[in-house]
């Protein structure tokens, strides 16, 4: 009865460090994800001094102005790209099957058992 003691003192044992170990891991990724967030911040919340801001300059468009698309065109134009996705989709792919596999390997197997039972008869009537 002593070994059954034994052997549970044992697995309680192991149980309780491997719980212990996993939960001090668990403790130091949350504190180094927590200290990786505080820095983050922190160098967001640093402004940048070494970087000289340049002075926006206003650019002058030359080409169109910008237009808007109507609702229209756009509708029409939806609707043909959807159109041509569709009729895509529709083309016939060649569907993929298995072959059946060969039943050379299955016929070997049944002629080489066959043989061993001849050669068994063969054997007892031998005697």
């Amino acid at each position: 009865m002593s070994q059954f003691a034994e052997g549970g003192w044992i697995t309680v044992i192991g149980v309780t460090i491997v719980f212990a170990i996993l939960s001090i891991l668990a403790i130091v990724m949350y504190a180094i994800g927590a200290f990786e967030r505080g820095m983050t911040r922190k160098a967001e919340g640093k402004p940048k001094s070494e970087a000289k801001e340049a002075p926006v300059e206003e650019k002058k468009e030359t080409g169109a102005p910008n237009e808007e698309i109507p609702p229209r065109d756009l509708a029409i134009i939806t609707a043909s790209i959807l159109a041509y996705i569709a009729k895509k989709a529709e083309v016939a792919r060649p569907v993929p099957f298995r072959r059946k596999v060969s039943d050379a390997w299955r016929l070997y197997g049944v002629q080489t058992y066959m043989n061993e039972v001849e050669n068994f008869n063969y054997e007892l009537r031998k005697w």
